[in-house]
């Protein structure tokens, strides 16, 4: 190796920790601006969740929204996020993220090929004061694979199966949204996106994953071909062991597996720690989450089991937020090692989710953060919601998609494994038999909701009310997009569990990423981001993209400060 020494093994100025979003965006970052950048990922490919994800990137104010004559202000954007926060994330944090992302946008579309794109994804809670109705989410421009070495497109992390239909075939934002709600244009626009996959013949005779790169993959490879032309190394298969911290407080540099052997790598500038949460770590879930939860029902990359974190706390950083997630319903295919989050499915109308006994309790089509943790708080002895059930009848069977069971498709075409999760009947009472939910109470509530939907009005917990519930009603349904009864026999029942796309807490850091010790001072040398940090959104979720929009920003934000 280059740059080996008598003390270190091997000498860079920026270390980087995990290869998601954020990390990727401070590696181009620091090599873009001259450094000698080293990015390790634990894992056999690259990408992490970000690579797997749904790629929104919620920017507010950005010149993209600006463009299209939408008012935004990062002022507005502190105040929302201040008033969801309630005082558990510090005013200078918030503010950093709402002044920056823009800044972070318009240099990363400078120096590298990434093109952000405002669109009209209305905020989880566009009600609040500071909200907006659209264009704070980004979505980026796609990609091809051929733009990759082969060597490159294979080492990138696949997208998860819930974003794509049918599990492997992809789809812009733009086109999802008509697509399951059934909007003008939705067969024109399935007939593009269907064409688009089987006409690239020859890698359909070589494999089911697409060439065409939406979403989180590309994100990951446009920083990925700049991170090439800027001369950044990444190692794969290579997971932090420890940091090391000199005798006057300053991480110096740290332990990488590499090759199969310990390699002691100096960071003469400064280490991000990037590498994803613990959601895949049992016995952090257990000391930290609150609640039943299981690794497998979480929709986070099966390597983020919290060893940054660990590594942090180990050279005595302070640690936020552990008790919080990125809460999401999750269903679980056996043969899959990730849930897949049901991001949309409960907002179409003709389902619900009621807990064991048959008895609704949330209104369904809320964000999936608040529907996650929703799941949680109502789990009692008498009344489990955990897990619970999402129940629909035949008509939303044929016109919907539910996790991997998709309309048009006949039951009998779908595997075994997926079917296998499945319970249907004939009769509400038949079905209430398969699922050991109480019939007599089922049918009542199946009965209550029927009246809602045709009224229009769900009394009970107000689905269809927010802007964000309709954002994935179906227009076609009147009076209430997200209402329609449930009528038709055969009727389903698909367990759901109390998921997470990852988790939000972590350690403790400050408006320049810097991680702080117990008493908030910050450690030089070390920066963390992403989920490896305390989150500025802190327990709450403003909008899609809150994950990977600050991840980003504050990995900007912590190589400016490491090079200053």
């Amino acid at each position: 190796m280059s740059g080996m020494t008598n003390a270190w093994d091997y000498e860079v100025d920026v270390l980087v920790i995990g290869t998601g979003a954020g990390a990727m965006v401070a590696a181009v970052t620091a090599a873009e601006k001259g450094a000698q950048t080293l990015i390790v990922e634990k894992g056999v490919q690259y990408g992490g969740s970000s690579a797997t994800c749904g790629g929104g990137i919620w920017i507010p104010a950005s010149h993209s929204a600006k463009a299209q004559g939408q008012n935004d202000s990062p002022e507005e954007a502190f105040e929302y996020i201040k008033a969801l926060t309630a005082g558990t994330v510090a005013e200078k944090k918030i503010r950093a993220y709402t002044e920056s992302a823009r800044k972070m946008a318009a240099y990363i579309e400078s120096v590298t090929e990434l093109r952000f794109n405002a669109i009209p994804y209305t905020d989880y809670h566009a009600e609040l004061p500071g909200g907006k109705h659209g264009y704070r989410t980004h979505e980026t421009n796609t990609s091809h694979a051929s733009r990759l070495s082969r060597e490159d497109f294979d080492n990138l992390l696949p997208s998860h199966p819930s974003t794509a239909l049918f599990g492997c075939i992809p789809w812009t934002t733009m086109e999802a949204a008509p697509m399951v709600t059934r909007g003008p244009g939705w067969i024109t626009t399935m007939a593009r996106v269907l064409w688009r996959y089987f006409s690239d013949v020859p890698q359909r005779l070589r494999s089911r994953r697409s060439r065409f790169l939406v979403f989180g993959n590309a994100i990951i490879a446009y920083l990925k071909l700049a991170l090439n032309r800027y001369g950044g190394e990444m190692w794969l298969h290579s997971p932090l062991v420890e940091l090391i911290r000199s005798a006057e407080g300053r991480v110096e540099g740290a332990v990488i597996k590499h090759e199969g052997r310990p390699v002691r790598v100096r960071a003469r500038k400064g280490i991000v720690l990037g590498a994803g949460g613990f959601e895949r770590n049992q016995a952090m879930r257990n000391q930290y989450l609150p609640g039943e939860g299981r690794p497998e029902w979480s929709g986070g990359q099966v390597s983020n089991t919290g060893d940054a974190i660990k590594a942090g706390i180990a050279i005595g950083a302070a640690t936020d937020l552990m008790e919080h997630a990125w809460w999401a319903p999750t269903v679980k295919v056996p043969s899959e090692p990730r849930g897949r989050p049901l991001f949309y499915e409960r907002a179409l109308p003709g389902c619900i989710i009621v807990n064991q006994l048959g008895e609704r309790y949330m209104n369904e089509a809320r964000s999936y953060d608040v529907a996650g943790k929703a799941m949680i708080d109502a789990d009692r002895p008498d009344k489990r919601t955990i897990p619970s059930w999402i129940v629909f009848d035949a008509t939303f069977r044929k016109k919907y998609p539910m996790g991997p069971l998709m309309p048009v498709i006949p039951d009998w075409l779908h595997s075994r494994e997926v079917l296998g999760m499945v319970k249907k009947s004939g009769s509400i009472a038949g079905l209430a038999r398969e699922t050991g939910m109480e019939a007599e109470v089922l049918a009542d509530t199946i009965a209550r909701f029927n009246d809602f939907a045709r009224e229009g009005v769900d009394k009970d917990f107000g689905r269809g009310a927010a802007a964000y519930d309709r954002y994935y009603g179906d227009q076609n349904v009147k009076p209430n997009p997200n209402l329609a009864p449930l009528l038709k026999a055969p009727f389903y029942a698909v367990p759901v569990y109390p998921g997470d796309i990852g988790t939000k807490g972590g350690l403790a850091t400050d408006e320049h990423a810097r991680v702080l010790d117990e008493n908030q001072r910050p450690i030089p040398g070390l920066y963390a981001i992403g989920n490896n940090s305390a989150s500025v959104m802190g327990p709450a979720y403003p909008g899609a993209g809150s994950t990977l929009g600050p991840g980003m920003t504050f990995g900007y934000l912590a190589v400016l400060d490491a090079l200053k």
